[in-house]
């Protein structure tokens, strides 16, 4: 569960701020998005495949 502790004169746009930063960096949303849809096991290879591909490449492209 995620929650903020909001301090005293502390406006609320700015707690809304924060918590949605610590929201998006939990990782909740990703979790979410992951599990509404059944991706077969070879879909799931492939694009593992081309991440580490883009990966190398970048990896690459800044050491140069």
């Amino acid at each position: 569960m995620i929650g903020i502790n909001i301090q005293e004169n502390e406006s609320i746009d700015r707690a809304l701020k924060r918590f949605k930063k610590k929201y998006e960096r939990s990782g909740i949303l990703k979790e979410y998005k992951k599990r509404t849809f059944f991706v077969k096991p070879s879909m799931k290879k492939r694009m593992e495949r081309i991440k580490a591909a883009r990966r190398a490449h970048r990896a690459e492209f800044f050491s140069e």
